[in-house]
């Protein structure tokens, strides 16, 4: 039945392909679909048949505006859907948990001397790109073994030739040296196409190559550089072994399929190119309970796709897709040519997706017995702290503390939130000394910021903050929220600063707080002269000292962010008529002080606001 309140809006929707998106009472979008007649489809939400599927009934329940984006076609439609749901994460789509790009090897063969790099970013720059790796650790070692083979350029340095020495590369020959004419532009591009050729998968001729220097070496009795050539040898035999032959087509392929318990969602993809299993990746879904299975692998498809550039010539999947003609139209785009949805029946093919079926499977029972371990750590960690430090209750919300200064500049302090024994950085905050100016003085600090914290949390009490995220009307702000406990990072000293505070805000009785001193890793609590002494092993110690660690992190970071502003800041200002105008515009131009060094005056002066002469000058004094 169609609710009366969104009768009109319904009845006004176009008939059109595009987006639609639902959006519950704060405004915020909790469903994004796509649709060849959004009149229809939208209707379709609100018929009875709907309402037998528990997670369609909850979404209809929390709509309280729709809202539509008409598209061009359903192509466009299905891109932007992809687009919203990246930028959105709506509540009830099936959302990639594990958005990950994953890392190739890059050869500039735009350059005249062609460099060789890891990316995790593919762009249509001229480059050749060799991958996917499923682990960075895969393209650094093959490139290990590559460049013994292949002394390829790293540097970035230009090559004309003519230079008076080369770097210690050469020395140690992982580099050929054409920075000093060792070989020309044509020698070492026919060398790096070699190395392209073999990380194409063509090795035979290389291991044939080296197979016969190795003997011509053993003849002219040169053993040292025969045993080179062995291990090199060895070391090629090694990758090949380890990417095993899965097809006997020779075709580039992944193979996707999945498992399901409890309303968790595993997705295993294997990704095979010319026949071998190059590597194989696992994903978690969320707000996959409740749907259909074409469903789930109908989105896994779509956001995984989106952000990955190799498309191989096939995909194997575990059952019939609705939107089946779209997506290989959208992939074919993509690609630049035909992509195959094929969903095997019988053979090699069918092992494959039950292969992948089966380590879905297998992960999702490894996972789900890892959550439950780390959950009861979590449980008995915060029991002890109970326990051991006399706490009322479990610390389920803890915040921690810490002061950061370099060589008595940039005070910063940093607070960190654990909520249940787990990170909750969206409630992380980060504090640049007002008051405290001059000598640094830790205990002022730590008063300072513990006075701005209670003092937010006044503020977002009676109403005066607003809440967190947008949109968000009927939750509080964080600041409003009371810790279980505090941790000061720090002896005594800090200890007292901290209760003189809480002592002015009366929650001196309400919030118990205790000093972690890192030498011993001794714990302080007040009104006792001795500290109390957590067993070594013990999981109440190992998840402060992991708070500790984060706090001690977290401003260290903000700590050298800000040093490293005030560096270039420093450079630019010192600089006659640059003032931060200026100085915006040259980094928003250039990016960084060391690309402004290396630009032409020329490039310098035709950024807005600087003339010639001003280049000049900055050229000259950088």
């Amino acid at each position: 039945m169609i609710r009366p309140d969104l009768q009109d809006k319904l009845n006004n929707i176009p008939t059109k392909p595009g987006v639609y998106l639902y959006k519950n009472a704060q405004g915020k979008i909790i469903y994004v679909g796509k649709a060849v007649n959004l009149r229809n489809r939208v209707r379709s939400y609100f018929h009875a048949s709907a309402q037998e599927n528990a997670k369609t009934r909850h979404l209809v329940r929390d709509i309280a505006e729709i809202d539509f984006i008409v598209a061009g076609s359903e192509l466009e439609a299905l891109l932007l859907e992809n687009t919203l749901i990246k930028k959105h994460q709506p509540k009830y789509n099936i959302r990639l948990k594990d958005d990950k790009r994953y890392p190739y090897i890059k050869v500039h063969w735009q350059d005249a001397f062609p460099r060789v790099t890891t990316t995790r970013r593919l762009q249509n720059d001229g480059a050749r790109y060799f991958g996917p790796y499923t682990a960075a650790w895969a393209a650094y070692k093959t490139l290990d073994l590559v460049r013994k083979i292949y002394p390829y350029l790293t540097c970035t340095r230009t090559i004309d030739g003519k230079d008076d020495r080369a770097c210690l590369y050469y020395h140690i020959e992982r580099c050929a040296a054409p920075c000093i004419g060792v070989v020309n532009r044509d020698e070492y591009r026919a060398m790096i196409d070699g190395l392209c050729d073999f990380l194409g998968g063509n090795t035979r001729p290389v291991v044939e190559r080296l197979s016969a220097e190795m003997d011509a070496a053993a003849e002219a009795l040169d053993f040292e550089k025969a045993a080179v050539l062995r291990d090199q040898i060895q070391a090629i035999h090694q990758i090949v072994e380890r990417q095993k032959v899965v097809s006997s087509d020779m075709v580039d392929e992944d193979v996707i399929a999945f498992a399901r318990d409890d309303g968790n969602a595993c997705v295993q993809v294997f990704f095979i190119r010319g026949g071998k299993l190059m590597g194989r990746e696992y994903f978690l879904l969320d707000g996959a309970e409740d749907t259909h299975d074409d469903e789930l692998i109908t989105s896994f498809i779509k956001q995984f796709y989106d952000s990955v550039q190799d498309i191989p010539a096939q995909i194997l999947l575990p059952g019939e897709i609705e939107e089946r003609l779209i997506i290989k139209n959208w992939l074919h785009g993509k690609r630049g040519a035909t992509v195959n949805l094929k969903v095997p029946r019988r053979g090699q093919k069918k092992q494959l997706v039950d292969m992948a079926a089966e380590n879905a499977t297998e992960t999702l029972k490894h996972l789900k017995a890892q959550w439950e371990m780390d959950q009861g750590k979590h449980t008995r960690a915060l029991a002890e702290l109970r326990d051991r430090l006399h706490l009322p209750q479990d610390p389920v919300r803890i915040e921690c503390y810490d002061i950061s200064t370099l060589q008595g500049t940039h005070t910063v302090a940093s607070m960190v939130v654990f909520a249940k024994g787990v990170p909750r950085k969206s409630d992380y905050r980060r504090f640049k000394m007002k008051t405290v100016v001059g000598k640094p003085d830790d205990f002022a600090s730590m008063a300072e910021v513990l006075r701005r914290r209670f003092n937010r949390m006044r503020a977002a009490q009676q109403g005066e903050l607003q809440p967190d995220a947008p949109g968000k009307t009927d939750e509080p702000s964080s600041w409003a929220i009371l810790p279980n406990l505090i941790i000061i990072d720090g002896g005594k000293g800090q200890l007292n600063a901290a209760l003189k505070i809480l002592d002015e805000f009366d929650l001196r009785d309400v919030i118990p707080v205790i000093g972690l001193a890192k030498r011993e890793e001794e714990v302080f609590i007040p009104h006792r002269s001795e500290p109390i002494i957590l067993p070594r092993r013990s999981q109440g110690l190992y998840l402060i000292q992991r708070i500790r660690d984060e706090a001690h992190r977290f401003a260290i970071t903000y700590n050298r962010t800000l040093r490293r502003k005030a560096g270039v800041a420093s450079q630019l200002d010192n600089i006659p008529g640059v003032g931060p105008k200026r100085r915006k515009a040259l980094l928003r131009a250039f990016g960084s002080v060391k690309n402004i060094r290396a630009a032409s005056i020329e490039h310098i002066a035709a950024v807005p606001g600087i003339n010639r002469t001003l280049a000049e000058t900055i050229k000259e004094l950088l």
